[in-house]
């Protein structure tokens, strides 16, 4: 699976930005595709995943981001979109978007993700 992820930039605190993540190749076996963040000096961070069940894409957010992100995929281009609202300075990192295969207890694991997108820089000032 190839990712290339959009829409990064430079905001102030309580903005809004929405970030794309155009998807190719074979996905047929992916489980989850999602968004992950990292900070300078810090681990990546899991932000939000869509578990791919059948038909249904199930979201899952991480409690830093629950309320104020909402994940979504659209089929036709295929594109993730992270719509991210109330933004903070916290939420300031490098944002990739990835896709993998890891079991429903394990979607937070970075770890468990094998395809990567090129990560967009996000900045929110106070």
């Amino acid at each position: 699976v190839q990712l290339q992820a959009f829409g990064g930039g430079l905001v102030q605190a309580g903005a809004s930005l929405k970030l794309s993540c155009a998807v190719s190749g074979r996905t047929r076996s992916t489980r989850a595709m999602g968004w992950f963040r990292q900070a300078p000096g810090k681990e990546r961070e899991f932000v939000a995943a869509l578990w791919l069940s059948g038909s249904n894409a199930i979201p899952y957010y991480s409690n830093s981001v629950k309320g104020r992100f909402t994940l979504s995929r659209h089929n036709a281009p295929d594109t993730m979109y992270l719509e991210m609202n109330s933004l903070r300075p916290e939420d300031t990192a490098v944002y990739y978007c990835a896709a993998g295969r890891p079991i429903l207890s394990q979607i937070m694991a970075h770890t468990q993700y094998h395809d990567w997108g090129q990560g967009t820089q996000v900045t929110v000032s106070s």
